[in-house]
């Protein structure tokens, strides 16, 4: 613990942060690649955007470098759809204010992502393989697959395996329960399905507030703004996150009740996105 929490420290100056959130989870994190004995240990890492997933996973990479476990992570926002197949995809469900633009089930290549993952996990030492990456700046914000030149490359082995989505472990419900536009991506849902049997942990990140997230999700575009990268308006931020509203509404509650796997720890935030029962209390031996 103190080596995993010693390395956060000389990277992220809030130390409260590093104590009572990242480095009980890195820990953990360690614990169960431990057990796997020389096999990949891919972990889920769900919750809503702006919530701090991608930094969270990352400190975590960092941390667990420090202590000799070789750990990657990947955002399912990297198998969004091509910004072409997007519009699309938009155009084969006209009026559908859930596929107009990315973030829905359907607006991802599932397939893609299934291979990147398989192909990263059965990484052998000096092996490597390219990873996709998603140019959320391209077409003024609205995005684009970056070109393979600019894609990340990844070395083997891998011990750890951190997947971060929004929509992770989402799966489909009555459709008698769903507004009639929202029948189409809960059908696409199901496809998703490939992603979650590869988890053997799930992290799910959740917040009370449905403001709560639509304020985050504007804070993030503002601050892409402020580092000159091209970003979502305000008013253009507001109206796609709330775009995501029905969806939380509408699967937060099934995830709860049945997570994609056994090994399961939900951790409840605040608005300054930091757990509300800290500090965390992961025992390695759970």
């Amino acid at each position: 613990m103190h080596d995993i929490a010693s390395a956060l420290h000389a990277r992220i100056p809030d130390a409260r942060r590093v104590d009572d959130y990242y480095a009980p989870l890195a820990v953990w994190c360690a614990s169960r690649v431990a057990a796997r004995a020389g096999h990949p240990w891919i972990l889920g890492l769900q919750g809503p955007q702006g919530c701090g997933k991608s930094t969270l996973a990352a400190a975590v990479v960092d941390a667990l470098g420090e202590a000799c476990v070789r750990a990657v992570t990947v955002s399912i926002d990297d198998f969004y759809l091509t910004h072409h197949e997007q519009r699309a995809l938009a155009a084969r469900h006209p009026g559908n204010r859930y596929l107009l633009y990315r973030g829905y089930p359907g607006t991802h290549d599932v397939a893609l992502g299934l291979r990147s993952l398989g192909a990263i996990a059965a990484l052998r030492a000096g092996e490597s393989t390219l990873v996709p990456v998603y140019d959320k700046s391209a077409h003024r914000g609205r995005g684009d697959r970056a070109p393979a030149t600019a894609w990340r490359r990844v070395t083997g082995p891998v011990d750890l395996l951190i997947v971060e989505g929004w929509m992770l472990g989402f799966s489909p419900v009555d459709e008698a329960t769903i507004d009639p536009d929202l029948r189409v991506p809960n059908a696409l849902l199901a496809a998703y399905a490939a992603w979650s049997r590869r988890l053997d942990a799930f992290v799910s990140l959740h917040v009370d507030s449905l403001d709560t997230i639509v304020n985050w999700r504007v804070d993030s575009e503002r601050a892409r703004r402020d580092r000159g990268e091209v970003a979502l308006s305000d008013e253009e931020a507001r109206d796609y996150i709330e775009r995501f509203l029905p969806a939380y509404r509408a699967y937060g509650p099934a995830l709860a009740a049945h997570p994609p796997c056994a090994d399961v720890r939900r951790i409840d935030l605040g608005e300054d996105r930091m757990p509300v029962d800290a500090p965390l209390r992961f025992s390695p031996s759970i």
